[in-house]
């Protein structure tokens, strides 16, 4: 997937995002399963919180702090800044440099995509707090994130000694696409699932130690699978 595919998913979940963060605090009081000891409210602050950095760093080109939410009416908070965040990620150059927590080249177009997969999966989030159906991301978009957790996220996670070592290498699989490996050498177990399940299972809002398809050294892939994949 490239930039012009990111902008259209990102405002496509912001949009919905915006209207599930007016409900009534009845509803915004609720816990997210997804995220444990996190209310709807303090999700969409956290979003409010995250959208800004984002867009000052992309503003700045260099790191910035990221701000802090209101103790009070974060979701207000949260909508306040969205328009000004989705104009910031509209307006930039996916080829200007920027600072990121990638790989190199870091370019401004890294925050594109971080950002669709991060209001993606919390809109997720929001759905199941809210007690919607949860919304229906393509195929395309699902793979992109996975590649996302498996090739920039992880990785980092295990540099920054977040996630421990296997002490042999998992290969990771959904049918019909390329598959991803994680640790050196010939992989002595392989997890396998279908696009949905892969996409949600590695940022820990479904279990996949319970849908996948483990063959080979079981007991590593579970030990994989505890992760965490993501921060």
């Amino acid at each position: 997937m490239g930039p012009d595919r990111y902008l259209p998913e990102l405002a496509s979940y912001l949009d919905r995002l915006s209207a599930l963060a007016r409900q009534t605090d009845e509803i915004l009081t609720r816990s997210v399963p997804g995220c444990p000891g996190w209310t709807l409210d303090g999700l969409f602050g956290h979003l409010g919180a995250i959208e800004r950095w984002a867009a000052q760093v992309v503003l700045e080109g260099n790191f910035v702090e990221e701000p802090h939410a209101p103790a009070r009416g974060p979701a207000a908070w949260f909508l306040e800044g969205a328009d000004t965040f989705l104009k910031a990620m509209a307006a930039l150059d996916p080829e200007t440099p920027c600072w990121n927590f990638g790989p190199p080249p870091r370019k401004a177009g890294f925050w594109l995509r971080r950002q669709a997969h991060e209001h993606a999966i919390h809109l997720v989030d929001a759905c199941q707090a809210s007690d919607l159906e949860a919304p229906a991301l393509g195929e395309d978009f699902m793979l992109d994130g996975i590649d996302e957790v498996l090739a920039m996220f992880t990785p980092r996670q295990l540099r920054l000694k977040r996630m421990p070592h296997s002490e042999e290498a998992v290969a990771f699989h959904v049918p019909g696409a390329p598959g991803w490996t994680l640790g050196q050498g010939p992989a002595t177990a392989s997890i396998t699932a279908s696009v949905h399940d892969m996409y949600l299972g590695l940022w820990g809002r479904s279990n996949l130690a319970e849908t996948a398809i483990i063959e080979g050294d079981a007991d590593l892939a579970l030990r994989v699978l505890q992760g965490p994949f993501t921060p």
